[in-house]
């Protein structure tokens, strides 16, 4: 199971950018049930405030309603995961507290890997990071990344 943090399902709605295309790949591989991944409730949050900010309220839920039901059910980060995300809060000065509880909820929840722009996750040793470029989600498509 992968876990997505907000910049994949930001890039897949997005305008134009490197990022877009593989980030829409991925999701219609989830939708044609070729990947199994999710994401938290705090991600949904995140990409309503910033598509709502961006594109309009209406536009955000028109999408996040999508994303919901694609990547349910969600993780529901609880003390421990908060317990681990301070802890690699604390280690890796480039990850925003916001990213540590989601690595945290990822490694507790057993991910095979945290999908997401972010460089910040690659700190993280406990944790496969893809990058949602070309690459690295090829790799996950072509599913030679079936160790993740």
């Amino acid at each position: 199971m992968l876990v997505f943090d907000t910049t994949v399902l930001l890039y897949a709605q997005g305008a134009e950018d490197p990022y877009r295309d593989p980030c829409r790949a991925l999701v219609a591989a989830i939708r044609d049930k070729r990947i199994d991944a999710t994401t938290t409730i705090e991600v949904i949050q995140e990409f309503v405030h910033v598509r709502g900010r961006r594109y309009g309220r209406a536009n955000a839920l028109e999408w996040v309603r999508e994303y919901v039901d694609l990547l349910s059910p969600l993780i529901t980060a609880d003390r421990r995961d908060l317990d681990l995300g301070l802890d690699l809060y604390a280690r890796h000065d480039r990850l925003r507290a916001f990213d540590a509880i989601l690595a945290a909820a990822a490694i507790n929840a057993g991910a095979s890997a945290l999908v997401s722009a972010d460089q910040a996750f690659a700190d993280v040793s406990r944790l496969t990071h893809v990058i949602p470029d070309q690459a690295g989600i090829g790799e996950l498509l072509r599913g030679s990344a079936s160790s993740f």
